[in-house]
């Protein structure tokens, strides 16, 4: 072994040199710029999302409430007319009321449950009270008190029911 220092090593060549650094220089930068424009691009796209989802829900019962006005304008014919009208053009009125608003309803799938017959179900149906039925199929729907809604297969209200009971049953 000798005692003499190591030489420095020479310039490798896999170092870049004077055009190619400039080359590299220029390729990074537009690498850079790109990037910048790439995340500006997505920052753009999530404040339109953000936006639009905004109006999405700003604006969702739009088309709902526009069905349900013509029910409002009939009502209100109907209490305006209410001391002026016969019995049966009031009954007429009120039939036409509904069907505007069962119009309504079916083209925003929002469905009536009339579960007479049926059994109870404490997940659609609330239990008001029980009655003793020689009928009826005990902790059955004996009478609906007030008819229940689903939206879509989701439950808005349960419908309000007497559910059979056995007689003699506590």
């Amino acid at each position: 072994m000798s005692d003499q220092l190591p030489q420095e090593a020479p310039a490798q060549e896999d170092e870049p040199q004077g055009d190619e650094l400039a080359r590299l220089r220029a390729e990074l930068a537009t690498a850079q710029d790109l990037v910048l424009r790439v995340a500006a691009e997505q920052e753009n796209i999530r404040k339109r999302a953000a936006r639009d989802i905004e109006q999405a829900h700003r604006f969702a019962l739009e088309k709902f409430a526009q069905e349900l006005i013509p029910v409002r304008d009939s009502l209100e014919l109907a209490v305006a007319n209410a001391g002026r009208a016969d019995v049966a053009s009031l009954v007429a009125g009120q039939e036409a009321t509904l069907k505007l608003l069962a119009r309504a309803f079916e083209r925003f799938s929002i469905v009536g449950l009339e579960p007479h017959g049926e059994p109870f179900d404490p997940q659609r149906h609330e239990a008001m009270a029980m009655r003793d039925s020689d009928s009826a199929e005990p902790q059955s729907v004996l009478e609906v008190i007030q008819r229940g809604y689903e939206l879509n297969g989701r439950l808005l209200r349960p419908a309000r029911v007497i559910v059979a009971r056995e007689p003699g049953s506590p």
